[in-house]
């Protein structure tokens, strides 16, 4: 495959501020063109503005750069998406809609769009939750990327579009600030352990969820879209796992660096959401099909977590 022209939506949040960045140092600054609803703090690379539900604007971009690729993150999330449902609806699917007939138009090559185990409720295996099985999400945000899955592979039905998806659990970063969901507390809480010793969490403390390192999460979109596409064998959504713990046990990891760190718990409206999460992922056909391996356990996460975030705030 030829070197990709890649054009990344929501370029500014959590997952985007990182993965635009490997996606610089894999194929050049000026093969990737960043853009976000929002003005670019700093760019090393090529940025555009650009407002998703901006059809136009989009297949503007598209054919001034000649896109080949596209990595759509633009979502609202879980926790905060309950706060305004319908609108969260709106974002998340006309955003989707708005890239996925751009890319038919254009002929784009590939298009990456993340689902989430937010796409899992209540009635799906709560331990090693299979790739296919039930979805019957809790949130609008998980119903989003349920229909957005479905949509996703009924392109690539009908049309052809290389469309390649992943489930990612929880998101830990010291990057940035995460950006609304339910598995936050996880990257919160290592800010608050460095800065004031303790930790308010809003899920208790035997919430079990899937989570996965920045690290490995940014590898697995990179490895997945590099990946010939007969290989590609789940044109929904790719379950993907990296590591499962509860906020006592990483709270617990967090005390072997410093030990005078303290946690409680005050569970809130994100409880009822996380108690419809899987407590672990099975990942196996996306080992199979692609060779998907993490690397970070909690123990290596935690003690990186730390470092980095020392270096930043000068701890």
């Amino acid at each position: 495959m030829s070197k990709p022209t890649i054009l990344v939506t929501g370029a500014g949040g959590q997952i985007g501020t990182v993965l635009t960045e490997s996606l610089q140092k894999r194929y050049g600054s000026d093969q990737v063109i960043a853009t976000d609803i929002r003005p670019a703090a700093s760019s090393n690379g090529i940025f555009e503005q650009l407002d998703i539900m901006n059809r136009d604007r989009l297949s503007q971009l598209i054919k001034d750069y000649k896109i080949t690729q596209i990595y759509h993150l633009v979502a609202i999330l879980s926790a905060k998406g309950e706060k305004d449902p319908l609108r969260t609806w709106q974002i998340n699917m006309d955003s989707l809609f708005n890239v996925l007939e751009a890319a038919r138009t254009h002929n784009i090559d590939r298009i990456f769009f993340p689902s989430s185990i937010a796409a899992f409720g209540p009635n799906a295996p709560a331990f090693n939750t299979p790739q296919f099985s039930y979805l019957d999400p809790t949130t609008v945000y998980g119903i989003s990327k349920v229909a957005a899955e479905n949509w996703c592979n009924y392109y690539f039905v009908k049309y052809g579009l290389d469309i390649r998806s992943l489930r990612y659990p929880g998101i830990i970063s010291y990057q940035s600030k995460a950006g609304g969901g339910t598995t936050d507390y996880a990257v919160d809480i290592f800010r608050a352990a460095l800065d004031h010793g303790k930790f308010t969490c809003f899920l208790k403390a035997d919430s079990k969820l899937p989570m996965i390192y920045m690290e490995d999460a940014v590898r697995a979109t990179m490895e997945l879209m590099e990946c010939p596409s007969n290989q590609i064998k789940v044109r929904t959504s790719y379950n993907l796992a990296g590591l499962s713990f509860t906020p006592q046990e990483i709270a617990d990891e967090i005390k072997k660096h410093l030990p005078d760190f303290t946690i409680q718990y005050e569970p809130d409206f994100r409880q009822a959401i996380a108690d419809s999460w899987p407590a672990s992922i099975d990942d196996s056909k996306a080992r199979k099909d692609w060779g998907w391996q993490p690397t970070f356990d909690l123990a290596k996460m935690t003690e990186e977590m730390l470092g980095q975030l020392r270096k930043k705030v000068d701890v």
